[in-house]
């Protein structure tokens, strides 16, 4: 006979991760561990925190970085966005009394690789666009200098835009900022072996 896979309750995957040395997502009763990053994706992460603090500053927004864990409710999923933007006072996640989720964040940004590519764009993206306060959804490259917005319109569809090169300046339209590239990609090389 088959082994029945386990689900998992939210209060013991919550219990779980606050034990756990790594994090995981969660999804309908299902823990999925989160791999490692590389340095690229450390030093993408790090640049964009402290850009989007620069930008932000004196700003009703505010950045939060990947230690900030996002609940969509409406399909009992947790995730560990890369960044994130927050233009209302932080409302926790009810199953989560330590309050370390949050179920309202304004932008989400997500560096994708290789290997998470299909996931970020398809199923991670059908997940995030349930959350109501969510107003753009920013994925950024680790191989070349690109960075590609959707922005939620009035109709429930969302508009694509892309940024490419060293040059370009990205811009959030929901929180009225621009993020030019060459601080997202600052001391990152992408000469012809990474081509």
């Amino acid at each position: 006979m088959p082994a029945t896979k386990h689900l998992y309750t939210i209060a013991e995957y919550l219990a779980l991760e606050e034990k756990s040395e790594g994090k995981n997502e969660y999804h309908d009763g299902e823990i999925i561990a989160m791999a490692g990053g590389s340095y690229r994706h450390s030093k993408l992460k790090t640049n964009l925190i402290r850009t989007l603090g620069n930008r932000l500053m004196g700003h009703r927004c505010e950045p939060l970085d990947s230690d900030m864990r996002v609940r969509v409710e409406k399909r009992l999923s947790y995730f560990y966005p890369d960044a994130q933007i927050l233009c209302t006072p932080p409302t926790f996640d009810v199953d989560d009394p330590k309050k370390t989720t949050i179920v309202n964040p304004t932008v989400v940004f997500e560096v994708i690789s290789e290997s998470s590519e299909a996931y970020d764009r398809g199923e991670k993206f059908s997940m995030y666009r349930d959350m109501a306060s969510l107003q753009e959804y920013v994925l950024i490259s680790q191989e070349t200098p690109r960075v590609e917005v959707y922005l939620r319109q009035a109709d429930s569809d969302w508009l694509f835009s892309h940024f490419d090169g060293l040059e370009a300046v990205a811009k959030l339209r929901s929180v009225k900022i621009e993020l030019p590239l060459a601080e997202i990609y600052a001391g990152l090389d992408f000469g012809p072996e990474r081509a």
